[in-house]
């Protein structure tokens, strides 16, 4: 492993991305890592409030366009207060989202919005992730599993399952587009195999 390594999972709500997030930070401990796992939105104290404003209440709270600057701004108190500290002292970051989300969810499926996306995270964020794998799931599967939880933070999901088949459009093409970080993981699987899976592409792009 090379320190100071930033990973991301992406994928459609429900398609067990946080799964393994969890699943490879415990891998790499286990290995003595020295390992920071975190989520957006969220992954700070200021980004988590943020948090709540985004992932509750009805579908038609936000604009796509608020959504992006509610998004960039709970990125860059997570970028300054976590992700930056972990990766200069050589931690590996395992984030459940990042960039690619907003790049997918307000980018594409909420709007034709890809370019504001584009030019925020250049001027105030500025940060890719070295390896990000996308878990791909069936939208009608992930969004019963997704809505299962009653987590209460269901305001993606309740936007409905045309909206979970363009983003799964949307993450392909994102794969596609970044075929030397991105990588799409069979997510129709034992969370186990998915898991080995990603351990192994990850120690052959160390």
């Amino acid at each position: 492993m090379t320190a100071g390594r930033f990973i991301t999972f992406e994928g459609i709500d429900g398609s067990g991305k946080s799964t393994q997030a969890r699943l490879l930070s415990a891998y790499l401990k286990s290995k003595d890592v020295d390992v920071v796992l975190t989520r957006e939105p969220g992954g700070s104290p200021g980004a988590e409030e943020i948090r709540r404003l985004l992932v509750e209440g009805a579908p038609d709270r936000w604009s796509g366009e608020t959504e992006i600057l509610l998004f960039t701004a709970a990125r860059r108190d997570h970028l300054e207060r976590t992700i930056r500290p972990a990766l200069d002292r050589g931690a590996v970051v395992i984030s459940d989202r990042f960039a690619d989300s907003t790049r997918v969810y307000q980018g594409a499926a909420r709007g034709d919005l890809r370019d504001i996306v584009d030019r925020l995270h250049k001027a105030v964020i500025g940060l890719e992730p070295d390896l990000t794998f996308v878990i791909d799931m069936d939208p009608a599967t992930a969004l019963s599993r997704g809505l299962a939880r009653q987590s209460g933070e269901d305001r993606f999901e309740d936007m409905g399952q045309g909206f979970q088949e363009r983003l799964r459009i949307g993450f392909h093409e994102l794969v596609a587009d970044n075929p030397g970080r991105c990588h799409l993981i069979d997510g129709h699987r034992n969370p186990d195999a998915i898991a080995h899976d990603v351990a192994l592409i990850l120690e052959m792009s160390s």
